[in-house]
């Protein structure tokens, strides 16, 4: 169905269809849910093709979700939001590729404020088998920046890094299947894209094949229906590694997880190697066919964890610098900006990339002058539907639970470092995620003066730079208060 909104007709070079799209995406985030919003919608990208704006859906089923539960709202929001009238239309990723060569992306929807990301796992354009060009298929879907060089590895990652790594050199003693998992953002499909280029060039004559889930069923079930298995099972299983992206994709689908248990066991027994990614652990594929769960349990399984603030600064310092060299500027930014946008976007790294993004994007090679207050300026917008409201009381209660407190020392006069540190990191807490001013703060923290409040946000900012406890200790209460 293609929705038509009503409005004044005019030319969508003057209001561009991503500005839509994105107050249409605010409003959304705050009627679904986070948690919703980011299943269905969060891989969702607006593009524009020859006249046609469609919003296109990362998988079908995320398309079906999206007609069933919020495609007559969208409509209603797109015609409020929308001047000019024109048609918005919904598809798979798979249907609007084979309709016409791939669009430049307008708007990538994701979670908070990364309204113009480019590094999302969607953004990866899948292969599609085509035993008449093989090479040439396997290596269609594949991003030249997604490599081992341009991965930040830290403690939340580095496991998964070094197997990746040892994989895609063909050495010996691997366990098979390898599976990483993880939540959407935190760096699978670039790990999976990493392996398939360094594999290919240490190893030029072998057979690498990349595909996602769902190519992998689509692929599947067009060559039942053109009588092709036959090709189709060659192609997969004469390949000496495969690797399967969003693998929980295929669950609920019998015939298809029929079809790739018995390629994972062809593969396996014949010492080839194989490679998938999901978004949970196979414990939690609760709709996938015993046999399959159990055989990717049997392999090595490695969780990708969130990143921590240390990890998160490097990421941001590697995507500045790769933004500086698109855009010709020095790659600088001030210490405290980087701090907050690492501090503020715990849970994903698209997120804390995408608002780097939205920085740039408005000042350019003048992030370097960009101050604190300017750049929470910038964010506040994309922040304020996304926030969840936390109140000083909340943030008490969780500070003095961590700690093995009571909440009655959060307002105390004890001066106990056991106390005064974790009231202090309470006060920074109600600082950074709350709309409170200084001195209201310290009045819920028992009467004490603002400038107290402002003694307590800078010692806990100099000390969490240098204490690596400290700072993981933060980043847990955090996460815990906004989730």
């Amino acid at each position: 169905m293609t929705m038509t909104t009503g409005g004044i007709a005019g030319d969508m070079a003057e209001t561009p269809a991503g500005a839509v799209w994105t107050k249409t995406c605010q409003a959304l985030k705050r009627e679904l849910g986070e948690a919703t919003f980011g299943s269905w919608l969060g891989q969702a990208a607006l593009r524009e093709r020859g006249g046609e704006v469609c919003l296109v859906a990362a998988t079908g089923v995320a398309r079906d979700w999206i007609r069933r539960h919020a495609w007559r709202r969208i409509g209603e929001l797109w015609a409020q939001n929308d001047p000019m009238g024109r048609p918005l239309d919904l598809k798979s990723r798979m249907e609007f590729d084979q309709a016409g060569p791939a669009a430049p992306m307008v708007a990538v929807v994701a979670p908070a404020a990364a309204a113009a990301v480019r590094d999302a796992d969607t953004d990866v354009i899948e292969i599609e088998v085509d035993i008449s060009q093989p090479k040439a298929a396997r290596q269609q879907g594949l991003q030249d920046r997604f490599s081992f060089e341009t991965f930040v590895a830290g403690p939340a990652n580095e496991f998964a890094f070094a197997v990746a790594r040892r994989v895609a050199s063909w050495a010996d003693g691997h366990f098979n299947p390898v599976l990483f998992h993880g939540p959407y953002g935190f760096g699978k499909t670039h790990l999976l894209n990493a392996m398939a280029w360094e594999a290919m060039r240490t190893a030029p004559g072998k057979r690498v094949v990349y595909l996602t889930a769902e190519r992998f069923t689509s692929t599947f079930v067009k060559a039942v229906q053109d009588r092709q298995t036959a090709a189709f099972k060659e192609e997969l299983r004469n390949a000496d590694l495969l690797l399967i992206d969003d693998v929980q994709f295929v669950a609920g689908k019998t015939s298809t997880q029929e079809e790739l248990f018995h390629t994972l066991m062809a593969l396996i027994e014949d010492g080839r190697r194989v490679v998938m990614t999901a978004d949970r652990s196979p414990a939690e594929l609760s709709e996938m066919e015993p046999r399959l769960r159990s055989h990717l349990q049997a392999g090595l399984v490695c969780g990708i964890e969130p990143a921590d603030r240390t990890l998160r600064l490097g990421i941001l310092e590697r995507k500045l610098a790769t933004l500086a060299g698109q855009g010709r500027f020095i790659p600088s930014a001030k210490s405290e900006v980087l701090q907050f946008l690492a501090d503020r976007f715990t849970d994903s790294v698209r997120e804390l990339e995408g608002a780097l993004n939205t920085l740039v994007a408005r000042v350019g090679g003048e992030i370097a002058k960009l101050s604190l207050d300017e750049a929470q300026a910038i964010l506040r917008p994309h922040l304020s539907c996304t926030e969840k409201r936390v109140t000083v009381d909340q943030i008490q209660k969780a500070v003095a639970e961590h700690y093995g407190l009571k909440q009655a020392d959060m307002i105390s006069e004890r001066r106990a470092r056991a106390v005064a540190r974790p009231r202090q990191a309470a006060m920074w807490i109600a600082k950074q995620i709350t709309t409170r001013s200084l001195p209201d703060i310290g009045r819920r923290f028992g009467g004490r003066d603002h400038t107290t409040v402002l003694h307590a946000v800078r010692r806990i900012e100099a000390l969490k730079a240098d204490d690596p406890v400290l700072a993981r200790d933060l980043d847990q209460l955090l996460r815990k208060l906004r989730s």
